[in-house]
């Protein structure tokens, strides 16, 4: 059963205008493993954290960073959770995260399906 349904837009320039102004942004955003990445990735991820926390009902408290965008033995991104997400995912009854991303023409989308018992 469908838990819960994100989704996000990111426009690459202003994501990476935003990223030079606030440089202690990238730290609160992003996982070690993720803050070295190109902008378009980095824009990607950032909509995937986003649309995985409206698919998780926008709660307050939860930590970006408690999020990383992985790539999964497939090549296909999967979601690794922990610490405040993983607490809200539990709580949720979620057993199953999907995530897809793309990025072109200076656009960086993410869907997030959460799946699970209610």
């Amino acid at each position: 059963m469908i838990l819960g349904l994100g989704i996000d837009v990111v426009d690459i320039d202003r994501f990476g205008d935003t990223l030079a102004r606030t440089p202690a942004l990238r730290e609160r955003l992003f996982t070690d493993s993720e803050r070295d990445l190109p902008l378009h990735s980095l824009a990607a991820r950032f909509a995937a954290k986003e649309a995985l926390a409206k698919a998780l009902g926008c709660p307050v408290g939860l930590s970006w960073v408690d999020a990383t965008v992985v790539r999964g033995d497939d090549g296909r991104p999967e979601l690794d959770v922990r610490g405040s997400v993983l607490a809200r995912v539990q709580e949720l009854g979620i057993q199953s995260l999907h995530v897809s991303l793309s990025h072109d023409a200076g656009v960086a989308s993410a869907v997030v399906v959460a799946e699970g018992e209610p």
